[in-house]
């Protein structure tokens, strides 16, 4: 990979990995640890990267990095992603404290998604990953992507639809 230099990669993709690994653990310090390792197996195979698929390569070194930290050991209570939050934010603190609960709302009903449309919804939908990119990432077919996908989606409507009724 000639473009990108590790310190411009993590510039560029630092919250959007954080972002998706805090969705999979729930837990700000393990997302950190992950991020972190996430970068530093970035750096070790650096050069294995296609220069126009340099998000969807990130992800899924980052999924990798969570599979393996999930297989070693159980997830903790959620904490505060206070660090994180702290970054350089140009919204208004009205509009950060209803982004914030809205978040954690949406949160909550994508996280009781079984595992797979949960990653559907948070690869496809929040980060922008192809159909495509983001099968490879999960390791399915193409048209099995699109299932899980279709099946996430019609669980957050009838979960909105219930919501609405109450």
């Amino acid at each position: 990979m000639k473009r990108y230099s590790l310190d411009s990669l993590y510039q560029l993709y630092v919250k959007d990995v954080y972002r998706y690994l805090f969705s999979l653990c729930r837990d700000h310090h393990a997302a950190e640890d992950l991020v972190q390792e996430t970068f530093y197996r970035a750096y070790l195979y650096l050069e294995h990267c296609k220069d126009d698929k340099v998000k969807p390569w990130l992800f899924r070194v980052a999924y990798n990095a969570f599979v393996d930290s999930y297989r070693k050991q159980k997830r903790s209570v959620p904490t505060q992603a206070e660090f994180f939050a702290r970054l350089p934010d140009h919204r208004t603190p009205d509009q950060y404290v209803l982004d914030q609960e809205q978040w954690e709302q949406i949160g909550d009903v994508i996280h009781a998604l079984p595992e797979l449309q949960m990653q559907a919804i948070l690869l496809h939908d929040f980060h922008g990953l192809s159909y495509q990119e983001a099968a490879d990432i999960m390791e399915i077919r193409l048209s099995h992507f699109k299932i899980v996908l279709y099946r996430a989606r019609q669980a957050l409507r009838q979960h909105k639809e219930r919501k609405e009724q109450l």
